[in-house]
């Protein structure tokens, strides 16, 4: 099945709903994030972003994801490949 925007907003959103306790691998430049199977929590899903909570090392960081970073490659949810 081809993925598009609106089939990842409403997996991401399923998730929300259902479990948001997911891991991520997370490669950006600006801001400047690189995760690899991190567990993070989506904490909010709005209609053009959805917002991750990770915590690494004692540090908790939250991120605001538009759902073009999933589409390109740039942040991957594991979950969302067994949706």
């Amino acid at each position: 099945m081809e993925r598009t925007i609106d089939t990842i907003r409403k997996d991401i959103r399923k998730l929300f709903e259902e479990n948001p306790h997911v891991h991520v691998n997370v490669t950006m430049r600006h801001p400047k994030v690189s995760v690899q199977n991190g567990a993070a929590v989506i904490k909010g899903v709005y209609p053009n972003t959805f917002q991750l909570e990770e915590t690494e090392n004692g540090y908790t960081q939250r991120h605001c994801v538009q759902y073009n970073d999933v589409l390109i490659g740039r942040v991957e949810i594991l979950e969302l490949q067994d949706v």
